[in-house]
C-alpha cells in the first residue's frame, strides 16, 4: 500500500490522505503555512487569536453550533498555533468524516470575527497569558525565544503581549489573513480507513470552491545570533534554567545526526546522559530535557531544568561537562549503534498514532514538499557516523555559543 495519496485543487490547496486498516476513526485537519513569525510588531499574538476566533462564528454558524458539530457525535475538534503553522483538526468516527471536513473548511475560510466574541475571547487569552506566567517552566521557554531571537519575529511570544491582544479589532484579523494566506500553502491532511477515492470526493465538494488566495509575504530569515546570559529574580521556590543556541534548519542534512545527538544527550529515554548524570547520580533535578526545533531558516537547541538554588551552579557545571564530552570524546561503535536503535524505536512508536501522523504528514509536505517514509528516516539515521557527530557537536555545542536564561528565587 502506498504511504499516502495526493491531489491538488485548482485553487492550490493540496489534499493528502493515508489509508490505514483496522480503525474506525478518521483524523483530518487543515494546516496553513502561517504562524507567529509572520506577524508584524503591532500584530504580536494575532495568529493565535485567529485560531481562537475560528471557533466563534462563521457566515453560517455561531460558536455553539461550531463547538457542537463534532462533539455531538463523540468526536473532538481542536487547533494549535506555532511559530510557522496554524492548524484546525478533528478526530471522529469515519462515518461522520464529511461533517469534520465541512466544519474545518468553514472555520478556516469563513470566520466572521464577531466583535462581541472578540471581546470575550480577549479576556480568555489574557487569562491564558497569566496562567503561563504563573508557571515558570512554561514562561522561561517563551522568554528564552526572545533571548535567542532578539529583534526578530521568531522571538515573539505566540500568545502576543497584553498591549497587542487588548488592541485587536475585527479588521486586524482580515488584514493579517490577506497579508499571509496563500492557498498553495494550505494542506488538507487525512488519515483513516476510507479509500482515497471517497475522501477525494468529499473533500473536493467542500474545498474546490474556496477562492484562490495569493499574498506577497516573504519571511525574514534570522541572522546574526549573539549569545547572551540573562538572570531574573522571581517569586518562585526553585531556580529554573534554560540554555541553548541556534541550530540547523529544516533543509539542512545535518539536522538528522544532530537530532540523534540531542536524543542521546537529553531525549525522552530515562537513559539519556543528562538524566543519568544529573538526576540519577546526584538527585539534583526532577527532570532535565534537551530538545531541538527546526524552522525554515534556522533551528533552536535547548536544555531545560529546575533545581534548588544552591545546586544550580553545580547542575550547570555538570551540563557543560556533558556538552564537552560530546565535543571531545567519540562514541564507541556499540554506543553509536545503541543510540541509533533507540531513536529508530522511538520514531517507530510515534508513528503508531494516526492523529500524530496526520499532523506530521501535512506539516512535512508544507515544509519539505514530501513525506519521508519511515524507512527513509531509518536509513538516514543508520548512515550517521562518529565523525559526523563530533563535527556537529563542535559546531553547535561550544560553551561560548550558549545563551542562558535563569530564574532565581527571590
Amino acid at each position: 500500500m502506498k504511504e499516502y495519496d495526493e491531489f491538488i485543487f485548482p485553487n492550490g490547496i493540496r489534499l493528502v490522505h493515508r489509508q490505514v486498516s483496522n480503525t474506525k476513526i478518521a483524523h483530518c485537519g487543515c494546516i496553513l503555512n502561517i504562524g507567529s513569525r509572520d506577524e508584524k510588531p503591532h500584530q504580536q499574538g494575532i495568529a493565535h487569536f485567529w485560531e481562537h476566533m475560528a471557533f466563534k462564528g462563521t457566515q453560517k454558524r455561531r460558536a455553539y453550533h461550531i463547538l457542537s458539530r463534532v462533539d455531538s457525535v463523540g468526536g473532538e475538534l481542536n487547533a494549535y498555533t506555532t511559530k510557522e503553522k496554524i492548524c484546525f483538526y478533528a478526530s471522529l468516527l469515519d462515518q461522520h468524516f464529511e461533517k469534520a471536513v465541512e466544519l474545518i473548511t468553514d472555520i478556516t475560510f469563513n470566520s466572521t470575527f464577531p466583535e462581541k466574541e472578540i471581546t470575550k475571547e480577549r479576556s480568555v487569552i489574557l487569562e491564558e497569558m497569566a496562567m503561563y506566567k504563573d508557571d515558570p517552566g512554561d514562561a522561561i521557554q517563551d522568554e528564552f525565544d526572545e533571548v535567542v531571537f532578539k529583534n526578530h519575529s521568531l522571538g515573539y511570544n505566540i500568545l502576543g503581549t497584553q498591549e497587542s491582544v487588548r488592541g485587536f479589532e475585527k479588521e486586524d484579523f482580515y488584514t493579517f489573513i490577506k497579508e499571509n494566506l496563500n492557498t498553495d500553502e494550505v494542506i488538507f491532511s487525512s488519515v483513516s480507513a476510507l479509500p482515497f477515492k471517497k475522501v477525494l470526493k468529499i473533500v473536493e465538494k467542500h474545498l474546490k470552491d474556496i477562492p484562490t488566495y495569493r499574498s506577497e509575504r516573504k519571511r525574514k530569515p534570522f541572522e546574526g545570533f549573539v549569545p547572551d546570559t540573562v538572570i531574573q529574580s522571581k517569586s518562585i521556590s526553585q531556580a529554573h534554567c534554560i540554555t541553548g543556541t541556534t541550530s540547523f534548519s529544516l533543509h539542512d542534512k545535518r539536522r538528522v545526526p544532530f537530532f540523534l545527538l540531542v536524543n542521546l544527550l537529553g531525549g525522552p529515554g530515562m537513559n539519556s546522559r543528562l538524566n543519568l548524570g544529573i538526576r540519577e547520580k546526584y538527585g539534583f533535578v526532577y527532570s532535565i530535557d534537551a530538545s531541538v526545533t527546526a524552522y525554515q531558516d534556522t533551528g533552536l537547541f535547548v536544555v531545560n531544568f529546575a533545581t534548588e538554588k544552591q545546586t544550580l551552579n553545580r547542575c550547570i557545571s555538570l551540563l557543560m561537562k556533558e556538552l564537552k564530552k560530546l565535543r571531545e570524546t567519540p562514541l564507541g561503535s556499540m554506543q553509536l549503534h545503541q543510540a541509533k536503535q533507540q531513536l529508530i524505536g522511538q520514531l517507530a512508536m510515534s508513528e503508531e498514532s494516526n492523529l500524530g501522523f496526520m499532523l506530521m504528514m501535512g506539516k512535512s509536505i508544507l515544509d519539505l514538499g514530501r513525506v519521508e517514509t519511515l524507512n527513509e528516516v531509518f536509513e538516514s539515521i543508520k548512515s550517521v557516523n562518529t565523525s559526523d557527530l563530533l563535527e556537529i557537536a563542535n559546531l553547535i555545542l561550544p560553551e561560548e555559543r550558549m545563551s542562558m536564561l535563569t530564574y532565581l528565587p527571590e
